[in-house]
């Protein structure tokens, strides 16, 4: 089993000054959930290199034993500090991937090209794609075959507006993740707060907050399309 895993290079929350990035725990629970699954996994970004760590994410409040683990994984933070570049993999190389979320993907990976059509290329070969917390906002360009929102008519769920709103970032980010989906034909669904909530529909797997990658993982790693494989 090979997993591709795709991180955000974008580090700037708006014009705030403030840093941003992906969210440790979104990237760490699924990571070890693919790795004690015996998978193979490669990391990506745009840029390639170090991804930008959200400084929040690792914060006392917001760390879990997968995050600790992870920080402590020489192995694991030395494949983090040499992502490849995003335009160099090909979805023929890998079974599955799955994107992590952090505020960072609103400003890059949601506009570029090159994720938007490993995407498509993903859900065209039959396999699956996870994304959690803001990454399902990374969708807002993919489409199907015949040029139609990927998520049209799709069960799916992401950062809920209520969420960004706790956070207050609302009026920051570029684009709020559950509108977003909801306006390119989506059925959003959500659960309270984040609590653990994970829609499947099809070769789609969205998850709402960070408390749902972990899930997302496992339930990904469970897939149909993976197990015929």
């Amino acid at each position: 089993m090979k997993v591709l895993m795709v991180l955000t290079s974008h580090d700037q929350l708006g014009s705030t000054g403030r840093k941003t990035g992906f969210w440790l725990e979104e990237l760490a629970a699924p990571y070890y959930t693919f790795k004690d699954a015996g998978a193979e996994i490669m990391l990506a970004s745009p840029q390639g290199g170090q991804p930008p760590l959200d400084p929040k994410s690792n914060e006392p409040a917001n760390q879990t034993d997968q995050t600790h683990r992870f920080e402590n994984d020489a192995a694991a933070k030395a494949q983090l500090a040499a992502t490849v570049r995003l335009d160099s993999v090909s979805q023929a190389d890998f079974d599955t991937v799955f994107y992590p979320g952090g505020h960072g993907p609103l400003w890059d990976l949601a506009e570029d090209p090159h994720s938007i059509a490993l995407i498509q290329s993903f859900i065209a070969a039959g396999k699956p794609v996870a994304l959690v917390c803001h990454a399902p906002g990374v969708l807002r360009h993919v489409t199907t075959a015949d040029g139609k929102p990927l998520v049209e008519g799709k069960k799916v769920t992401g950062f809920t507006n209520s969420e960004e709103a706790a956070v207050g970032l609302t009026e920051i980010v570029p684009f709020l993740v559950e509108d977003e989906l909801k306006a390119k034909g989506g059925i959003y669904s959500k659960t309270v707060d984040w609590a653990p909530y994970v829609v499947t529909d099809g070769l789609l797997i969205t998850g709402q907050n960070p408390a749902s990658s972990s899930s997302a993982a496992a339930i990904l790693m469970k897939h149909p399309a993976l197990a015929a494989q």
